[in-house]
């Protein structure tokens, strides 16, 4: 068995692979991770499981799909009986950290990590929660509208760039105590909230692009019925936003790319000069895409390419250089964990069948099965009391929901969607097969009422909740800043050569 391996995953949060440069954008720079695709794999088909924060988020910890625990919206709570690869990779041998964001939404804040180095940035309490039985009506305090497009440009700073500067500060911290504390193998999660709207950035970031230059959504506008209830939710039917608008938010938006990139190269200069970065297998990913005006959309929730792909890069020991275009999704991260720390040595227990299958085999070279697929299940705000399903296997892809026409796209030779093939007669048999698979592999009925149930819980703790003293979910980072730095209780020797890397020299 060879040496286990560091993992150190890098997520962005609503960064659709589109509008990366590692991914072939012509304007968007993203050096750093261009750099971790050209020494290792890029996966070109790699999708979230569910095109909203917590869902996806839930499902890549713990390599299960939305519907099997309940992991409907932002404001379902993850089950801390739930096992996520954090758990196993503990079992393995392997110390767990997270930095930034994950949206935890319940007690339990950790889900496995031993330690967390910074608060979430959302709220981990039900007050997200839809209502299925009232489809059509906003909350207006948490659902998306055209404000973040209308209000686009430039600030000295926002509450999502303090967030991120944290997250990068702590990560690059704590790999060096890693370091000076042999701590070895570790498994670390840097989570960052850009480049999610609002679509604000710094001006040193904004200034990297010509904002002539900046590329316009391509013209066309979805008219099917998701569409068109995403647009009500978000209130794009409504807002009137000038071309300008548009530009400005899609400026800031790669102007954010940037700078999460900017953070991927810190936190790969921290292990690089740390002497790590030869033993850590690096990941780069994000919990779902941004539409960004394509198709007249914005945003994520839905299952279209720039809503629903992700970024999937890898390097390190044992990955090999290249590309991969098979089908793959965020829910197959756990188990590929698993196999990167067995190195083909023995493996945990499971503790619930896993939804997803391990890259470990593909990021070394070998080829994807040839079922290799994706799934997805959508089952927040903006849906139509029913769940909203994808299955994407080879080129095509098979969009359903019980009140919806069904979609079939091939989406190699149309990448942009514009030729729905499910009522063409030529590829009637073929959508007639996924129509049946839906049907076999999902109860819709059962999984509507479910979605109710459960939001009427939530939404019954939470109004509770609110009543008397308040009592937080919100995670507080513990943090004793009396034994920080040089303090009377420890020598100043002490302090220099347990802070400094590599350490001064003997005298």
């Amino acid at each position: 068995m060879t040496k286990k391996p560091n993992i150190v995953l890098i997520m962005a949060d609503q960064l659709a692979p589109q509008f990366t440069g590692a991914y072939g954008h012509p304007l968007v720079k993203t050096p750093h991770m261009d750099a971790v695709a050209a020494r290792g794999m890029r996966f070109d088909a790699a999708y979230c499981n569910a095109p909203l924060c917590a869902p996806s988020r839930f499902s890549f910890m713990s390599g299960q799909l939305v519907t099997r625990i309940a992991a409907y919206d932002n404001a379902s709570e993850f089950p801390a009986t739930v096992p996520t690869f954090a758990h196993y990779l503990r079992m393995m041998g392997y110390r767990t950290c997270l930095s930034g964001k994950m949206h935890f939404v319940g007690p339990d804040q950790l889900h496995g990590f031993e330690e967390r180095l910074t608060t979430d940035i959302y709220p981990s309490d039900h007050a997200w929660t839809p209502d299925w039985e009232l489809p059509d009506e906003r909350i207006d305090h948490f659902y998306h509208n055209m404000d973040s497009v209308q209000t686009a440009g430039v600030a000295g700073t926002t509450f999502q760039i303090e967030y991120d500067e944290e997250t990068a500060f702590f990560a690059r911290r704590k790999i060096f105590e890693y370091k000076m504390n042999k701590v070895d193998p570790f498994c670390m999660v840097v989570s960052f909230i850009h480049p999610h709207d609002p679509y604000v950035a710094r001006p040193e970031w904004w200034d990297l692009y010509d904002h002539a230059a900046i590329d316009m959504p391509a013209n066309l506008d979805s008219t099917d019925p998701h569409s068109e209830r995403l647009k009500v939710a978000i209130e794009a039917d409504i807002a009137e936003i000038t071309d300008e608008q548009v530009r400005n938010a899609r400026h800031a938006y790669y102007a954010n790319t940037s700078y999460f990139d900017s953070n991927v190269g810190k936190v790969v200069q921290a292990l690089e000069e740390s002497d790590q970065l030869d033993d850590t297998i690096v990941i780069v990913t994000s919990d779902h895409g941004d539409m960004l005006g394509e198709r007249g959309l914005w945003y994520k929730m839905t299952f279209f390419e720039h809503g629903a792909r992700v970024p999937l890069v890898m390097a390190g020991p044992g990955i090999a250089q290249g590309s991969n275009d098979a089908p793959c999704s965020l829910v197959d991260m756990l188990p590929t964990f698993i196999d990167m720390a067995a190195q083909g040595g023995e493996k945990p227990t499971l503790g619930m069948p896993l939804d997803g299958r391990s890259l470990f085999a593909e990021a070394q070279g070998a080829p994807a099965p040839d079922n290799a697929e994706a799934i997805g299940e959508y089952c927040a705000e903006a849906a139509p009391a029913h769940p909203i399903l994808m299955i994407r296997r080879g080129r095509w892809k098979y969009i359903h929901c019980e009140v919806d026409p069904p979609q079939l796209f091939d989406v190699v030779a149309d990448p942009a969607e514009l030729i729905n093939l499910a009522a063409d007669p030529a590829h009637a048999e073929m959508a007639a097969t996924f129509a049946v698979e839906v049907a076999e592999r999902w109860d819709s009925a059962a999984i509507s009422k479910n979605v109710i149930a459960t939001q009427k819980q939530r939404r019954a703790v939470h109004a509770a909740m609110e009543q008397g003293a308040w009592t937080s979910w919100d995670y507080q980072p513990p943090r004793d800043a009396s034994r920080e730095f040089v303090r009377n209780t420890v020598s100043w020797d002490d302090v220099v050569y347990r802070m400094q890397y590599p350490p001064p020299p003997e005298t």
